[in-house]
């Protein structure tokens, strides 16, 4: 089956108030031109899943900017004044995670599995509202697993089949992600024939990938 898509398609799987993931740290391995696509169509009240809104001007941080998020779940906003602003405001709902729950509330969504425990966040703000479980006397935070209805995310090489490769830190979020959206399209910065990456370079199996966008220089 062919995984190539294009921009109408794309625009076509998006709706206001939709739970998107999006790859990234620190616009590092973001997925800058299918962010693009979503400012250019009238999307909005978006839940946003992503590890850090980067800056106003890079990365998810321009979504944040543009005011087409609702809601926030991320490790860190510091970088970005828009979203701090945002929230302070009450324009932005923000829930903070620590970055390592994070990454693992999205595995464990990809994974099949109904949470983790973890004693990160006891006796914090985190922990208000989670059930809190008694594992040999020891308190552990029981975390939920994240998902999405849509995963952006952004590969260095990519086959006609969806196979992905990942250069250096531009991996980051975005194996994770890919496992845990109903619907993935990853933005192939290099687009090859199938085969072209070895099997013990494959970071993200096709089988993950639903579509494939590739925009020719």
């Amino acid at each position: 089956m062919k995984k190539n898509i294009n921009r109408s398609e794309i625009e076509s799987l998006l709706r206001d108030g939709m739970t998107i993931m999006i790859g990234g740290f620190m616009a590092n391995g973001a997925p800058e031109q299918l962010i693009d696509i979503l400012l250019s169509s009238s999307v909005k009240n978006l839940t946003l899943v992503t590890t850090d809104t980067g800056t106003p001007n890079s990365g998810s941080g321009r979504l944040i900017a543009a005011r087409r998020v609702r809601r926030l779940l991320a490790s860190h906003i510091g970088t970005n004044p828009e979203t701090g602003r945002q929230m302070v405001t009450g324009e932005l709902e923000v829930e903070l995670i620590p970055q390592g729950t994070l990454a693992e509330r999205i595995r464990a969504a990809g994974a099949g599995l109904g949470g983790f425990l973890t004693p990160t966040g006891l006796g914090t703000v985190i922990a208000e509202g989670k059930p809190v479980i008694d594992v040999d006397g020891q308190m552990f935070l029981l975390e939920k697993p994240l998902r999405a209805d849509l995963a952006l995310i952004r590969g260095s090489v990519v086959d006609s089949k969806g196979n992905t490769f990942y250069r250096r830190t531009t991996q980051n979020f975005n194996p994770l992600m890919a496992m845990a959206a109903e619907t993935v399209i990853v933005e192939a910065h290099e687009l090859v024939e199938t085969g072209a990456i070895a099997a013990e370079n494959v970071h993200t199996p096709g089988l993950f990938i639903d579509h494939i966008y590739h925009q020719e220089a």
